[in-house]
């Protein structure tokens, strides 16, 4: 079996078509979130706390040149940085994405639960059984 052949039937496996497919619909369902945290749910909570909330653009200087009040990205093309800010809302993007990921897979699970079966019927005897049924009730009658 030649490499090509081997590499081909390796991915074109079932597990690593799910895998790949699971991976690329991940990558824009975490998009969809950094956008829901960044645009819906940050700008809700600035305007609850008064902008003490917006943590993206904190940063603690290490070294360097950095002048007060420096963007982050300025600041990090000046000198060394710490920044805290942009691993916390990062960090606050994973909590959110973990949430929903786990309310799907418990709608999944509640989904997938098969509801309680009914109790069968009993089922009808068969052809032979009736006909000796039939055959005894006669012999008991003479």
């Amino acid at each position: 079996m030649g490499f090509a052949t081997e590499f081909k039937e390796f991915a074109m496996k079932g597990n690593v078509v799910d895998l790949a497919v699971g991976v690329i619909i991940g990558g824009a369902f975490g998009k969809i979130v950094d956008s829901a945290v960044k645009d819906l749910i940050m700008p809700i909570i600035n305007l609850i706390l008064g902008g003490a909330a917006d943590f993206s653009s904190k940063y603690l200087v290490l070294a360097g040149n950095v002048p007060a009040g420096a963007s982050l990205a300025d600041a990090q093309k000046l000198g060394n940085v710490f920044a805290w800010g942009n691993f916390i809302t990062i960090s606050f993007n994973f909590v959110i994405l973990a949430f929903v990921i786990f309310m799907m897979i418990k709608q999944i699970n509640r989904m997938k639960r098969e509801a309680p079966a009914a109790p069968a019927a009993p089922a009808a005897p068969a052809e032979d059984v009736v006909l000796l049924r039939e055959i005894r009730d006669a012999l008991k009658q003479k």
